[in-house]
């Protein structure tokens, strides 16, 4: 296939070189000092104590890659404006768009159902501008469930984990996801086919919408986070928002904060995306994982106290900084 990388930050560029590998024609869109490095020496991916390095061609212009059979979307939600003004030139007609992204994607109306297909969050997509640029009919949602990051421009670090659940969008299975889960597993991915991958979105989401913006805020790792009474019963009143608030839309969460927990220290010393990315000086993505949980609860009816003194102490938090 030819496959085109929107964003070769840790995840995207490590989908990149595992699909290079199996013979796919990979592209990179890029920029700076991660388009230079990628001209220069390729893709490269560190796992374990090995090196492995993809040619791939890259391209700050879309225009130049031209029309793909996949387009994997993997950059943070304060990026996806700038991506839905310059993606037209690699959409074809039956132009697959993989968004492995965090958090609350602009199309997760579109696979609920009720009263709630199709609501526009404009916490996500303002204008409608993402939805209009990336057609819900031609995405597939991915989850993400691996721990990578950037070691340096166009070098990515692989720690752990391989799986990646697919789904479309529209929420409903399909043959061409099946088919896209096969091509992802002969590349050496744990690919899963969910029948409607907004619940697999939710429930990641249920998780990392704490963690993410109270390390931000803290600079701790997430087993201080629980290991600090008051903060984890602070992380508890807000998972119990959400959890109330997708049951009202359909997707309930058959366990406990507890149980969740559980998981999460099971992980160690886990310092979050969000955290790395204050610390990088980087845009925090606080709207797909937080805001746009605010916006669901005053769709549904549900009141959000504590979900919104976190948003509103990480929002000040991040604006003082400059990251939003």
């Amino acid at each position: 296939m030819k496959v085109a990388i929107y964003g070769a930050g840790a995840i995207g560029g490590w989908i990149g070189v595992k699909l290079a590998q199996a013979g796919h024609d990979v592209g990179v869109v890029a920029r700076g000092a991660t388009l230079a490095a990628l001209r220069e020496q390729g893709l490269r991916m560190i796992e374990g104590g090995s090196a492995q390095t993809v040619t791939v061609q890259a391209a700050q212009d879309p225009t130049e890659l031209g029309v793909q059979d996949l387009v994997v979307v993997a950059v943070k939600g304060p990026a996806m404006a700038s991506v839905a003004a310059h993606i037209a030139p690699l959409l074809g007609a039956q132009t697959v768009v993989l968004t492995a992204m965090n958090g609350v994607p602009w199309w997760f109306c579109d696979g609920l159902h009720g009263d709630f297909v199709g609501k526009r969050l404009k916490s996500i997509d303002p204008d409608g501008a993402i939805a209009a640029a990336i057609p819900s009919a031609q995405t597939v949602g991915c989850v993400v469930h691996a721990s990578c990051l950037v070691e340096a421009p166009g070098v990515i670090r692989h720690h752990q984990g391989n799986g990646l659940i697919i789904g479309e969008a529209l929420g409903r299975p399909s043959e061409r996801v099946k088919a896209l889960a096969d091509t992802l597993a002969a590349a050496g991915f744990s690919a899963l086919v969910s029948e409607q991958v907004q619940r697999d979105v939710w429930y990641k989401l249920w998780g990392n919408m704490t963690m993410n913006p109270i390390s931000a805020i803290t600079g701790a790792t997430t087993d201080r986070i629980l290991g600090d009474e008051l903060a984890r019963n602070f992380v508890m009143s807000i998972m119990l928002e959400a959890k109330e608030i997708g049951a009202r839309f359909g997707i309930p969460i058959d366990q406990a904060p507890e149980d969740r927990h559980a998981v999460t220290l099971k992980l160690g010393a886990m310092k979050t995306s969000m955290l790395q990315d204050v610390q990088a000086r980087k845009a925090v993505e606080l709207d797909a994982l937080v805001s746009a949980v605010r916006e669901l609860g005053q769709l549904t009816g549900v009141k959000t106290p504590y979900t919104d003194a976190l948003l509103g102490l990480a929002r000040l938090h991040a604006s003082t900084l400059g990251l939003y």
